[in-house]
């Protein structure tokens, strides 16, 4: 197993499934836990320097920040539909807590704002379809650069349909040059199935020539970390869709996701011009599935 490669269950800590930090992962800003509540459970817990957001993976929850409190529909699971999220800035008072139970991504950043506490409706989550042919792919720009106005944090869901390839071609952000940005990046995978027995899939790759070099295996709720070099492609098997939560964040002063495709692969975006999008992307949006 790779450093790089944490598989799930591995970094729990605190009551929480998976729990990146900073320091954990050796970097400054970019951090996620992911929180699992049973039927009428709640948890507290405070943002300290990081902003925060609250996005559900499955279920529906109660959410209150400071002294303000939120509904969230959420989602019966990833692919279900594009869930709505609640922002915490730093410095901020949380709870959660979840009548029926459920599983709860919170993608951090530190930073320097504390901006105010905010709801966002699913039906305001950009989606996006990236790509063509076998790298056809659906992107939820909850937190996109252009998406929600948070303060350093970067984040974005990205649905892959069952034997197609994205974050496709490789491309890396370990640079502060023009068109490029220096980010620390988190991948967090769950992986659904066309209706088989077997257990679902998927393969990360991260490689930089030198020292990182990572083909993993992905199952539901592991996590992949990319400090630098070029990651990609993410590979969803026939069979077996795929999701992964992209948390993003580091030292430009203005929100990014400026990358560099691998030289060697960057042709690639010229080809998808003669062919066809996937026609199983976009897998969902707002409503349910499409």
């Amino acid at each position: 197993m790779s450093a790089l490669h944490l598989p799930d269950g591995s970094t729990a800590e605190g009551g929480f499934r998976v729990a990146i930090t900073p320091e954990s992962a050796g970097w400054a800003y970019s951090s996620l836990r992911v929180l699992e509540l049973a039927p009428g459970e709640t948890r507290r817990f405070e943002t300290g320097d990081a902003e925060t957001i609250v996005l559900p993976l499955a279920g529906s929850c109660t959410v209150t920040v400071d002294e303000e409190t939120y509904e969230l529909a959420g989602r019966e699971h990833v692919f279900a539909r594009v869930s709505d999220f609640v922002y915490a800035p730093r410095d901020a008072r949380v709870s959660v807590t979840s009548e029926r139970g459920g599983r709860f991504a919170l993608p951090a950043a530190r930073c320097e704002r504390r901006l105010a506490p905010a709801y966002v409706l699913a039906g305001d989550v950009a989606v996006e379809v990236r790509g063509a042919g076998a790298a056809s792919r659906q992107v939820n720009n909850f937190a996109a650069p252009d998406g929600f106005g948070c303060d350093r944090l970067v984040a974005v869901e990205v649905l892959t349909p069952g034997g197609n390839w994205s974050s496709y071609p490789p491309h890396k952000h370990d640079e502060a040059r023009p068109g490029e940005a220096v980010l620390e990046e988190i991948y967090y995978f769950e992986l659904g199935s066309s209706g088989g027995p077997g257990r679902p899939f998927g393969y990360q790759r991260v490689y930089d020539g030198h020292e990182v070099d990572v083909l993993a295996e992905v199952r539901q709720g592991d996590v992949v970390l990319v400090p630098r070099g070029y990651h990609g492609p993410s590979m969803a098997p026939p069979g077996y869709p795929m999701y992964y939560l992209n948390v993003l964040a580091g030292p430009h002063p203005q929100r990014t996701m400026a990358c560099c495709d691998d030289p060697e692969h960057h042709w690639v975006r010229q080809s998808w011009e003669s062919v066809e999008r996937d026609p199983r992307v976009p897998m969902c949006d707002a409503e349910g599935p499409r």
